[in-house]
Formats: C-alpha cells, structure tokens, sequence
C-alpha cells in the first residue's frame, strides 16, 4: 500500500511539473482535456427524467491534476496568442 501511495504522489508530481511551452501542445491539451465531466447525464423517457448519473470525474485519482494541466494550457494561449480563447474552451 505505501508504495502505491509514493506512486500515487510520483505521478503528481510529474503533472504539476509539467510546463507548457508550445503551443501546438497547449492547444493539443486544451482540445483533449474536457473543461467538464463528460459523464454525467440525465437520463430521460418521453421527456420526464428517469434519474441523474452524477459526475464521476473526482473518483479518479488524477482528476484535479488533469484540470490543472488543461488550466496552464489555457494561460500560456492566453498570454502568448492573440487568437480567441473561446475555441479552446469547449
């Protein structure tokens, strides 16, 4: 278990040393990296909602880092281009 866990810590590490310096790259990112869960749903019949499947995003383990990586994407096209960041968003 504890050297799951120094994998774990590891692999955090190598994400949030990770910088973005290209920007064929951050675009790359920005375009793969979904700005929200892509899995949650209502599922409906004939218009009523038979339930909701709720966002399963956290339950992974390397969500927040994903979303931090997806964040310093964004920041370097920001800075570093003139074009519009809405393409990038979604």
């Amino acid at each position: 278990m504890v050297k799951l866990l120094n994998l774990r810590n590891l692999v955090d590490q190598w994400f949030d040393n990770i910088e973005v310096r290209d920007r064929k790259i951050a675009k790359l990112l920005c375009q793969s990296i979904p700005a929200s869960c892509p899995f949650e749903r209502d599922i409906k019949l004939f218009g009523r909602t038979l339930f909701h499947i709720p966002p399963l995003c956290k339950l992974n383990p390397f969500y927040e880092q994903l979303v931090s990586l997806r964040f310093k994407a964004l920041s370097y096209l920001t800075n570093e281009s003139d074009k519009d960041k809405a393409l990038y968003c979604y």
